[in-house]
């Protein structure tokens, strides 16, 4: 693998930069991506990461050639200053975030519970990826792109709009995603269907890797709801755990202590559906978010393949209204 930065600095602060606990492939690639912007404006910038990466994500890196960014579970042991990606809700952020000053962030999710005590680089916008967000910043400021940080853009505007299937797919996630390609001298179809399946294979994680691979924690209405997913060619294997995945679901929903629901989304990235698990003490915030029963404790979810906007929001107004 090869190192996409410089190895020495001589700047006064360095930036920390990370995306969401369990990272995805557009959490790693825009820690990577935002870490070499900053560069380029003259910062020293590291992108670290606050979990092992996934299969999809691996894929990419492999492909592209690039060393997967450390892991940390800290990071003001190391500095004051830190650049968040893909994220801005603190429970789903590093445990010491309020010992450390953010000065960016860079999201595509709803703004939840963050403030700072001073002003900041803040940019969100309502679109498909992060990365999307990011290779409008370096157009923006003509700065060229490597073509190994191109490919991983791409990779998590693929991975996050699941090909231009999911809903919160725009036109800036296709066109970004075109021109990444080229940069990065990849089919763009072919590459894409490569990665989506990369990470559909299952049969080598156990449950606990499952419900944790990608899997984020909301505060809905000071409600705290663990919501995961996975993606899958088909729901026939996965089902076949399905009493494994519950049993390792409610342990967990136990240690935790604080949660009300958990629930697991599986997705089938071809035929663009999805079926749910859940646990936890409120399964009728679930039956009136989605206006479908929960029966044996699954519920099924005919066209839903993004949690960001078919389920995070009906969750949320189902606590709040």
């Amino acid at each position: 693998m090869v190192s996409i930065f410089k190895e020495d600095y001589s700047f006064m602060t360095k930036y920390l930069v990370f995306g969401h606990k369990n990272p995805d492939t557009d959490t790693i690639a825009s820690a990577i991506a935002m870490s070499y912007f900053l560069e380029k404006q003259g910062e020293e910038a590291e992108p670290v990461a606050l979990g092992e990466v996934n299969d999809e994500t691996a894929f990419a890196l492999n492909y592209f050639n690039v060393s997967a960014p450390r892991v940390v579970t800290t990071v003001a042991n190391e500095v004051s200053n830190v650049a968040l990606v893909d994220h801005n809700e603190s429970v789903q952020s590093v445990e010491d975030l309020s010992e450390v000053t953010v000065d960016y962030v860079v999201d595509h999710h709803r703004i939840s519970g963050f403030e700072t005590a001073q002003p900041l680089y803040y940019r969100a916008e309502p679109i498909g990826c992060t990365a999307t967000i990011l290779f409008k910043m370096f157009v923006e400021h003509s700065y060229d792109i490597p073509k190994a940080i191109a490919g991983l853009m791409l990779s998590a505007i693929i991975s996050d709009t699941l090909l231009f299937k999911s809903p919160t797919t725009t036109n800036q996630d296709e066109n970004a995603a075109i021109e990444l390609s080229k940069i990065a001298d990849v089919n763009l179809e072919v590459y894409g269907m490569d990665l989506l399946k990369s990470g559909t294979d299952l049969s080598s994680k156990s449950e606990t890797e499952l419900l944790n691979s990608d899997a984020k924690n909301f505060d809905m209405d000071g409600k705290k709801v663990r919501i995961g997913q996975v993606n899958v060619v088909d729901f026939e294997d996965i089902l076949a755990r399905k009493s494994a995945l519950l049993d390792q679901m409610a342990t967990e929903f136990m240690a935790a202590g604080d949660l009300e629901l958990s629930v697991l989304i599986i997705t089938d990235i071809l035929e663009s559906n999805s079926i749910g698990l859940v646990v936890g003490n409120d399964f009728a915030a679930v039956e009136k978010a989605f206006k479908v029963p929960v029966v044996e404790q699954q519920l099924e979810l005919p066209g839903v393949v993004s949690r960001k906007k078919q389920v995070v929001p009906q969750l949320t107004e189902s606590y709040t209204v």
